[in-house]
């Protein structure tokens, strides 16, 4: 699983396309972004360039995360020797914070689908010290509110297709290097940023109704299909 990984699509239980979580909340704006690439380039630096190297290397330690704790072999020959290095340095990370920590496994990169029309990829559902938890890794120096209208969307999907109700839900920041640390955080005001997912969501649909010049933009995409 490389760099050249197909971009995954969600299908509803009709066989109609729908959107994923990140394509979602694409449709926010991120400040936070805007002001990173501005100061990048203000240091003579490709802020695109850059952000795809980084991404690499947090792709990379994602898959390596996952592939320990799933068994499954992944297929690194598309990276560097030095992003797989970085990457085994946020491995390392891992290993640390899972050593003090009793983990049982529930689900590894479950792909679910919401009856709401959206889909998403869970990274790990476990029992963490006798709790279940949803963990989700992110790879970066800083976890944004993004991040957690994100889980928010996959702690939906947990509720729908596990049928669990009662869980914690983790964001497991780990650096790429050394400057950008490790943080674990236990995320609240979940209903909260799950309101704000939701009417993304709605935002969503409706921009693609007026794109499509349809009043039902589901059956519009089913029509679509059949071609």
């Amino acid at each position: 699983m490389g760099k050249t990984k197909a971009h995954i699509r969600y299908k509803n239980k009709d066989g109609v396309s729908i959107p994923g979580v990140t394509t979602v909340l694409n449709i926010l704006n991120k400040p936070a972004l805007i002001k990173w690439a501005n100061n990048l380039g203000l240091r003579g630096i490709d802020s695109s360039k850059y952000r795809d190297k980084m991404g690499d290397i947090g792709t990379l330690a994602h898959l390596m995360i996952l592939e320990h704790l799933s068994g499954k072999k992944q297929d690194y020959s598309e990276y560097s020797k030095d992003d797989i290095d970085k990457a085994e340095n946020c491995l390392i990370s891992f290993f640390e914070w899972e050593k003090t920590n009793k983990i049982e496994p529930i689900l590894i990169e479950g792909q679910l689908i919401s009856s709401l029309n959206f889909g998403g990829i869970v990274d790990y559902f476990c029992k963490l010290n006798g709790v279940e938890t949803l963990i989700d890794f992110k790879t970066g120096k800083a976890i944004y509110p993004e991040m957690e209208y994100q889980v928010a969307a996959y702690r939906q999907l947990i509720k729908e297709n596990l049928k669990k109700m009662d869980f914690n839900v983790r964001i497991l920041r780990i650096g790429r290097d050394e400057n950008e640390g490790f943080e674990e955080k236990l995320c609240k005001n979940l209903d909260l940023n799950w309101d704000i997912f939701f009417y993304c969501l709605k935002i969503y649909e409706t921009k693609n109704k007026i794109k499509n010049g349809s009043d039902d933009f589901y059956q519009f995409v089913r029509e679509e299909s059949k071609k």
